[in-house]
Formats: C-alpha cells, structure tokens, sequence
C-alpha cells in the first residue's frame, strides 16, 4: 500500500479506506487511488498463494441493459462447456467502476478477465496486466495488445444509410450513443461514410449524441424533429437511442415511418413488437459472449501467443420502421416541406 500512497499522495490510512470500503472518501482522491492501484499494483494479502480458481470474471455495464441478454446467455453457454463459473460486476462504463470491477474480479482469484470496456479502460487494462491477468475486450474494440471480439459497425451502419438513401431521403440525421466508446466513434464514421457515398450533405445538426441513455436519446430526437429543417430520416446508433428516439416521436405526435423513417443498430427482444416494427442491424451478441469465452480459455491454455482480434458480420434486418413501399406502413413521407415548415401551412 505505501508505493500506492505515494502515487496517489495520500496516507496509507486512506488508501487503505478506498481498498477496503471502511470509509467514504472524497470522489477525486478515490479516483488518484484507483489510478495508482491500476499503475503499481496491488494485491490482496487474503488471496496471497492461493491456486486460481476456474472462474472468470466479466466486468461489463450489460447487467443493466436488458438487450445484453443475449451476449451474457452466450458467455454462460461457452463457460459452462469449457468448464468455468463466471464472477460478474457492473461497470455502467464509469471508469472508476471499472477499475474497482476489474481489482475486485483479481482479488477473487478470476482466471482471466472479458471486459466491455469504459471509454478510458487504460488503467484498469495496465492494473490486469501488473497481475499477470489476461483480459478479453468484448463488444468494443480499443488500441490495445490483448483479445478482442466484437461486430462490424462501420460498415453495418453504412447499411442503414444506404437503406434510407435509397428510398429516397437527402435529409438524414444520426442519433450516436455514449462519446468515447469505440463503438460510437465507429458507427459515427459509418454514418459519415455513408452520407459522403450518397453526396448527402451533413451539418453539424446533423449527429446529435444520445448520452448512451433513453432521456439523452429522447431529448436528441426532439432537438432533431422540432429544428427548422428536421430530418426525414433518423438512424439511431443503439437500442437506448431508439427507445428514446420512440418515445420523443409519440411525444411530439410525429407518426414513424409517415413522417420520419427510423433504422436502427441493435436488434432487441421487443424490436418487433413495437409500431411500426423496426428496421435494424442485429448483432451476433451470443457469438461475441461465445467467442469472448473461447479467446480468455485460449490464453489461459497459451498465454504466449499473440492477440486475436475478431470482428463478426451483423444482419439487416428488415421491417416497416423504414417506411419502404412493400412494408404494410406507407413509406416515409416527411410533413415538412423543403424549407423545413409544415405541409400543413400551420407555423
């Protein structure tokens, strides 16, 4: 604990509180405490020599967001198979949540650790390497020397473009989920990508974030559709996203796909349940639990050999949100005119 201390420039006594939770500690003393953790090191005196368990350890915000219930159904699958139990924490892709998930999952003697990780998960990834602990990013790809797994999102989410474009729509926007995390950046560059293919002009109007949650979202779409010249055509870059994205359309009584078409990233249980059911990218997420699994036994068993880095085909998967003509919706029609005001002639 004392090079702990001296990184971080506070007593042992203090370090001591943060590890142990026998205190409550000033927010940023706790983070200087985490990051030093994640620089020197630290290991539980309670676990010192003792043989590793078959257990791994998923560090994830998946527990509380119910469309991960597929990727965790696949972790479990290929655990089980393989021989291993699973220890779980939540991150909520807070980075000090993160770090503590990943130094709780070690001091509980995990064999390696599947990570979805934060949009800063350095420390947490230097603190697993200080012990000799293998970790496999799950879902979000990162610039790092270890195991990964995830989908196509460039690509997948150029799909929703060309799908949209097609039909017609030069007035397209994006609602992106939580900055920072590589999978938002890379569906961002997808969507511009895209744009650029069908020579559709972009403002900066044109991308607004959703925060990674449905209010965020929520809020997005209404700035979107309540603007002078609103979209009429609107591509939400995950499940929270459309949520909120619904939800401000009923709010302000704008009818999807008659007004507004919406594609989506990310299949969900109830995509299909909703009205009008929705066009989206579906994700192998029982595939990336599986392989996740399959890549943290693989370096277990062969802890030399170099990092694998996979990246999985998605589906477009096509429903009636989209508004297109064989659908049983009508197509997409927006009720604004070129210049942006009602069809109606009502201001």
């Amino acid at each position: 604990m004392a090079d702990i201390a001296r990184v971080s420039g506070v007593s042992i006594t203090t370090v001591s509180h943060v590890i142990n939770r026998t205190r409550s500690v000033r927010q940023e003393t706790e983070a200087a405490v985490l990051s030093a953790i994640g620089k020197v090191g630290y290991q539980a005196s309670a676990v010192n020599g003792s043989a590793p368990s078959r257990v791994l350890g998923v560090a994830s915000s998946a527990f509380s967001n119910p469309s991960f219930s597929d990727l965790l159904h696949g972790i479990e699958q290929s655990a089980t198979r393989n021989g291993y139990s699973l220890l779980l924490s939540e991150t909520r892709d807070v980075v000090n949540n993160e770090l503590r998930a990943v130094t709780g999952l070690i001091d509980n003697r995990v064999q390696a650790i599947l990570l979805a990780p934060s949009p800063a998960p350095i420390a947490a990834l230097e603190y697993a390497k200080s012990r000799n602990v293998p970790v496999v990013l799950l879902d979000r790809m990162v610039d790092a020397d270890v195991d990964q797994v995830g989908s196509d999102n460039i690509d997948a989410v150029g799909q929703l473009v060309d799908h949209v474009a097609e039909l017609g729509h030069t007035r397209i926007a994006m609602i992106s989920g939580m900055p920072g995390l590589s999978t938002t950046e890379e569906r961002i560059v997808g969507f511009r990508r895209a744009a650029e293919r069908h020579e559709i002009k972009l403002t900066k109007s044109s991308i607004v974030s959703g925060e990674g949650a449905d209010p965020g979202s929520q809020e997005a779409m209404t700035q979107l559709m309540t603007s002078t010249r609103p979209p009429t055509a609107v591509v939400t870059g995950n499940n929270r996203a459309t949520i909120g994205a619904m939800r401000a359309a009923r709010q302000l009584g704008i009818d999807v796909p008659r007004d507004v078409a919406l594609v989506a990233y990310d299949d969900f249980e109830w995509a299909d349940l909703f009205h009008p059911r929705l066009t989206v990218i579906a994700q192998p997420t029982t595939q990336i639990g599986e392989s996740a699994v399959d890549l943290a036994v693989s370096r277990i068993l062969h802890p030399d050999r170099a990092p694998r880095r996979l990246t999985l085909a998605t589906t477009f998967v096509h429903r009636e949100s989209c508004g297109c003509p064989d659908k049983a919706q009508p197509p997409a029609v927006s009720r604004f005119d070129s210049t942006g005001q009602p069809m109606d002639g009502s201001h």
